[in-house]
């Protein structure tokens, strides 16, 4: 009897989801069923793929070595169902990003009404993450990040690039006074952020013409608590122009110590699987949202 996707299905959701019990919730099926799907096809392929504990589920080797396969197999059969979709009536179903708080705030959210215009029939779910997730974990279709990049297994679209500045709230200059030099910044409170240590690395010119790292005064887990933060008057901040082109448009936040900035960006991408199964719901959005950052006229690049 040959593997039926029903199969490779469970044995993958349950590799994804954890457990069993995940997986037929995921797969709105019974943890029986599930099972059986397991056994059936272990027995089909003559190995154990995956060891179960009372406490725990791991793959064995055979499993490590199969499980690529299975993905590949199940991503070819989303793909050409997805393909016949478009072709009948265009790129529909769920899509799930995940970005930054603030990009989603700043760049995403204001761009949703255009691409639901242009694709009515793609259901977006939108999600929040200050660090990198793994897309397959969090049941992600694409992943929008900001600075490097290290996931080789991905597709990278580039999207934009934003500047970073160091800034602050007018109230918070007149309070404390507007450093003349980076050496002056030590008299300052300085606003940055925690867990995410290479945010904190500044574009000035440090001890040994070094990047100048600082030690925050007050540290935030995103960058709009950072931004929130800066706006209140709670000392100044380095943020990327995506976050802050309203505020510095409407005064909130004002640039500081602009001749000694360096010009550093950050290069914004979209990252997804190459065999995706939702290929033509993720090319219209990448698309849609590169051409409108295009288009976008943005007072920080003049």
């Amino acid at each position: 009897m040959k593997t039926t996707l029903d199969e490779l299905q469970a044995f993958v959701t349950v590799v994804d989801s954890g457990s069993i019990t995940a997986a037929a919730r995921q797969l709105e099926q019974t943890v029986s069923g599930i099972s059986r799907a397991l056994g059936r096809l272990e027995d089909k392929l003559g190995t154990t793929l995956l060891q179960r504990t009372t406490r725990r589920i791991a793959l064995s080797e055979e499993g490590r070595a199969f499980l690529d396969d299975a993905r590949d197999v199940l991503a070819r059969m989303d793909a050409a169902e997805d393909r016949m979709r478009g072709l009948r009536d265009g790129p529909s179903g769920v899509l799930r990003v995940d970005a930054a708080t603030s990009f989603l705030l700043h760049v995403l959210v204001p761009r949703v009404a255009a691409f639901r215009a242009a694709y009515p029939k793609i259901t977006l779910e939108l999600t929040s993450s200050d660090r990198t997730i793994d897309l397959l974990e969090h049941r992600t279709d694409i992943a929008i990040r900001v600075g490097a990049l290290k996931d080789s297994s991905l597709v990278a679209r580039h999207l934009m690039d934003s500047r970073l500045r160091v800034l602050a709230a007018p109230d918070y200059l007149d309070a404390h006074g507007t450093p003349a030099s980076v050496a002056a910044l030590a008299d300052h409170a300085v606003l940055g952020f925690t867990g995410l240590p290479h945010l904190n690395v500044w574009p000035l010119h440090g001890p040994d013409a070094e990047a100048l790292t600082i030690v925050p005064t007050i540290a935030g887990s995103s960058g709009e608590t950072v931004r929130a933060l800066a706006v209140s008057g709670a000392g100044i901040a380095c943020l990327s122009d995506f976050t802050t082109e309203d505020d510095r448009r409407a005064g909130r936040l004002v640039e500081v110590l602009a001749s000694e900035t360096l010009d550093v960006r950050q290069q914004v991408h979209a990252v997804y699987y190459r065999n995706s199964g939702v290929s033509s719901r993720i090319r219209a959005f990448v698309e849609h949202l590169a051409a409108s950052l295009a288009d976008a006229s943005r007072p920080s690049d003049r």
